[in-house]
């Protein structure tokens, strides 16, 4: 029987920066509810967005933000994951350093941004719906960290290779879409994090179902045996997935679903 079901959003339940669900999913999520399956959605955005987009189901489900950093639900952290102050620092010069990035570094509720890209700071407001605050220098915000970002409109994962290369070791470094570059502490995936709310909750992988797209939910398609790759997918997580679905412009998450 399954017992959870996990998505991730963006590329899998809608398209990327889209802040609008189909409501047939908050109806769908409650069936599945009544016969007593929990649902997650686990996504690199930051739970103030993800709560936003499942607004009329805000109280029903589990978030999984910033790639696992972060869980909980209706805006009560359950688990926090921060990265090494000095670590988090480190990786804020090197993204500096390359011209063509922007620095997105983000604490439990606020993404931080020194940059003057207006283009970025409207896109995570008016589309993600993040809490975001502008500052001169992201380094001297008095917070702790949970992930730093790197933003390209187009070509992240080539513009960041030697970034990635040089701190494989002592990040969690990951590539979602053709945009960003997540960068959390060590042992941080979309997987651990439904880990912990498996064990907490007595859930086997066996009984739960998971749903995604990209490099960032591969750790979380293996904490479930009904894995899906949606059929816009990288290659790659179709290979890492045991079955697939339809694409997210075509609801493939809420086919499935409904077949429940």
């Amino acid at each position: 029987m399954i017992k959870l079901i996990v998505s991730d959003i963006d590329g899998t339940l809608v398209r990327d920066g889209e802040n609008t669900l189909n409501p047939e999913y908050y109806k769908e999520i409650l069936r599945l509810r009544e016969k007593g399956i929990q649902f997650a959605a686990a996504s690199g955005r930051q739970w103030h967005s993800i709560e936003r987009i499942f607004y009329p189901i805000k109280e029903k489900i589990f978030y999984v933000s910033d790639n696992g950093a972060y869980v909980g639900c209706y805006g009560r952290n359950l688990f926090l994951n921060p990265i090494r102050r000095e670590l988090a620092l480190a990786i804020v010069e090197e993204i500096r350093a390359n011209k063509e990035l922007d620095v997105v570094l983000s604490g439990p509720d606020v993404v931080y941004l020194e940059t003057e890209n207006k283009e970025l700071v409207q896109w995570l407001v008016d589309c993600y719906r993040f809490e975001v605050k502008q500052v001169a220098d992201v380094t001297k915000v008095p917070d702790e960290f949970i992930k730093v970002s790197a933003y390209k409109k187009h070509g992240v994962e080539e513009s960041t290779a030697a970034i990635r290369k040089k701190y494989q070791d002592l990040l969690k470094i990951t590539i979602s879409g053709d945009m960003w570059m997540d960068c959390m502490a060590l042992g941080v995936n979309k997987g651990a994090a439904i880990q912990k709310i498996q064990e907490s909750l007595d859930i086997l992988p066996e009984e739960t179902m998971a749903f995604g797209d990209q490099m960032n939910d591969v750790e979380m398609l293996a904490r479930a045996y009904y894995s899906y790759a949606i059929g816009n997918a990288r290659q790659e997580v179709k290979a890492a997935a045991r079955f697939q679905a339809d694409t997210n412009v075509r609801d493939g998450v809420l086919k499935v679903l409904r077949l429940l």
